[in-house]
């Protein structure tokens, strides 16, 4: 009888802890959830079996009742906020210098431009674009177009 007991809290125990790390460290469904709603289910299982119908009734409600309890507060404390990310990265491309650069200024590819890559212009590195076209290293280029942090350069020919 001590035994049923032992068992049926370890399996209910394991099984709300699974579904708890699965709501806290593991994103969507996975097995450790569906371990957990099995666990538990069986915990209630044997419950019912090997402790009668009467007793299984209790554990169901008390399961029930501490799962809900335990999610409540877990929400209601906002425990779940130390887990959300809460920053934002707000940096753009080429933002160090937006105005100096001018159409038809003339540069040189640093890496191949595949349609995008890193040109030198004025002895500064700056990220470029093509119009679709690769372009080798080393290759002079041209500034055709200038869209807030967008720099659309050609080939010199």
């Amino acid at each position: 009888m001590p035994l049923d007991w032992i068992t049926v809290i370890l399996l209910i125990g394991i099984g709300l802890l699974l579904i708890i790390i699965e709501l806290i460290f593991v994103p969507g469904t996975t097995i450790v959830g569906v371990l957990g709603f099995v666990l538990t289910g069986i915990g209630i299982w044997i419950g019912y079996t090997a402790l009668g119908t009467t007793t299984g009734h209790f554990i169901l409600a008390a399961t029930v009742l501490i799962a809900a309890v335990a999610f409540v507060y877990s929400f209601r404390s906002d425990s779940w906020s130390r887990f959300a990310l809460k920053e934002q990265n707000r940096g753009r491309v080429n933002e160090d210098f937006p105005h100096t650069l001018q159409v038809g200024e003339v540069g040189k590819t640093v890496s191949a431009l595949r349609p995008q890559g890193t040109a030198l212009f004025a002895d500064r590195h700056h990220e470029v674009q093509t119009m679709g076209e690769y372009i080798l290293p080393n290759t002079a280029i041209r500034i055709i177009k200038l869209n807030q942090n967008k720099i659309l350069v050609e080939e010199i020919s």
